[in-house]
C-alpha cells in the first residue's frame, strides 16, 4: 500500500523519479524501489517524501482505496494523458478522505444523487434545454431565482464537488464515479481551484448537464454545446432573462450584464449568449457586441471586480459534526482537514475565547 501511495503522489506533483529522490536525498533508484515495494523509507524519509509531494504523511498509510469509474474530461489539447493521470490522482486523493469520512456515519449524511424523474427522455434541438432545465429546477425545489451557492446546492443533492488545486489551463471540468472496496458508488464533479467564481459555476452547471442529459440527446445534437445550453439555462433561466431584459431589445450595455454577472453568478458573456439564445437580441446584435467584447479583450477577462470563487464546505461541516457526534477523535478530524493537531487545537481555542462556541 505505501509503495503505490509513494508512486500515486509523485505523479501526481509530476515529480520525475531523479527529481523527487534529488529532494529526499536520495538516488532514483531507491524511490523506484520504494514504488516497487523492494525497500521501505525511514520516517524521515517518508517526511521528506510528503513534503516534496505536497502531501501529508498519513496519505501514505490511508487504507480506504478508491477507483475512479468513466472519468471524463473536458479539456483542451495542452491537457495531455500525463497531465490526465496526475490529475485522476489528485481528485482520488481528495474522494478518498470524502469517503472515509462518510463511512464514519451509522447513516449517510447526504442523499444518493439521481436525477429527477419524469425527465423528457429524447431531446431533439438545443431550444428544448431551457424547458429541460427549467423541470430539472422545479424537481429540485431550486426556484427560478439565482442560486446563491452552487457548490453547496449540489452538494446537498449528494453530488461529490472537488476544487483542484491544478495550474494547467487546459483543464475545464471532470465527471466520473468513485468505487470503493465494498461496492459504494459516488458521483463527482471536478473544477480547478484558479478559476474565478463565474467559469468555476459554469463548469459545475456544464458537467452537470452531463449527467443530466446523457442518453437522452438525438442523434446530431453537439453534447458538448447541449451541456453550455444546460448550464446557461441551469444558471440564468429564460423566464429571469426576459424579466429583466425585456422580451426585445436592439443592444445591450456592458454595465447592466455586469450587474446581472454579480446577481446570477453567470459570466458577462455568458449572460450575452443567454440574450441571444431567449430571442432578446438578434444574431447580428450578438455578433457586434461579441465581437466589441473580444476587442476590449473582456472574453479573457471581463472588467470590473471579478465573481467570488465558490468553495465545497460541506466536507468541513461534516467532520466537525462527526467529531461532535464522537464518530472520529480529534486526530482523525485533524487528518481529513488536512491541518497539523496545533492548528486544529489553536482554532478550536480561538473560537472558545471568542465566545462562538459554547461547549457543554
Amino acid at each position: 500500500m505505501i509503495a503505490d501511495r509513494i508512486r500515486q503522489a509523485r505523479l501526481a506533483a509530476g515529480l520525475t523519479l531523479s527529481a523527487l529522490g534529488e529532494q529526499v536525498g536520495v538516488s532514483h533508484t531507491a524511490i523506484q524501489k520504494y514504488e516497487k515495494g523492494l525497500l521501505t523509507p525511514s520516517s524521515a524519509q517518508l517526511l521528506k517524501l510528503a513534503r516534496a509531494c505536497g502531501v501529508r504523511t498519513e496519505y501514505f498509510f490511508r487504507t480506504h482505496t478508491v477507483e475512479l469509474l468513466q472519468p471524463e474530461f473536458r479539456r483542451h489539447s495542452t491537457f495531455g494523458k500525463t497531465a490526465q493521470d496526475a490529475l485522476k490522482i489528485k481528485v482520488v486523493e481528495l474522494v478518498e478522505k470524502r469517503v472515509e469520512l462518510l463511512g464514519a456515519f451509522p447513516e449517510s449524511p447526504l442523499p444518493a444523487f439521481a436525477p429527477p424523474a419524469n425527465l423528457p427522455e429524447h431531446i431533439t434541438s438545443l431550444d428544448e434545454i431551457d424547458a429541460f432545465s427549467d423541470m430539472v429546477r422545479k424537481a429540485w425545489q431550486l426556484g427560478l431565482n439565482p442560486i446563491a451557492d452552487l457548490t453547496d446546492t449540489l452538494e446537498g443533492l449528494g453530488l461529490l464537488v472537488i476544487v483542484v488545486d491544478e495550474e494547467n489551463p487546459g483543464f475545464s471540468g471532470l465527471t466520473a464515479k468513485a468505487r470503493t472496496e465494498d461496492g459504494r458508488e459516488y458521483p463527482i464533479v471536478a473544477v480547478s481551484k484558479r478559476w474565478s467564481g463565474d467559469r468555476q459555476r459554469f463548469t459545475l452547471a456544464h458537467e452537470l448537464g452531463h449527467l443530466l442529459l446523457e442518453g437522452r440527446l438525438a442523434d446530431g445534437i453537439n453534447e458538448e454545446k447541449a451541456c453550455d445550453r444546460f448550464a446557461g439555462a441551469f444558471l440564468a433561466p429564460r423566464v429571469a432573462v426576459l424579466q429583466l431584459l425585456g422580451v426585445q431589445r436592439h443592444a445591450l450595455e456592458w454595465q447592466e450584464l455586469y450587474v446581472l454577472k454579480h446577481q446570477f453568478g453567470l459570466s458577462m458573456t455568458g449572460w450575452l449568449q443567454r440574450a441571444k439564445q431567449c430571442g432578446v437580441i438578434t444574431e447580428a446584435a450578438h455578433i457586434s457586441m461579441f465581437k466589441w467584447f473580444s476587442a476590449k479583450g473582456w472574453r479573457k477577462s471581463e472588467p470590473g471586480e471579478p465573481l467570488p470563487q465558490e468553495y465545497p464546505r460541506l466536507f468541513d461541516q461534516l467532520v466537525y459534526r462527526a467529531l461532535a457526534e464522537q464518530y472520529i477523535s480529534e486526530g482523525k478530524a485533524a487528518e481529513l482537514l488536512g491541518i497539523p493537531m496545533m492548528r486544529f487545537y489553536n482554532k478550536e481555542r480561538q473560537l472558545e475565547s471568542s465566545g462562538a462556541v459554547a461547549h457543554q
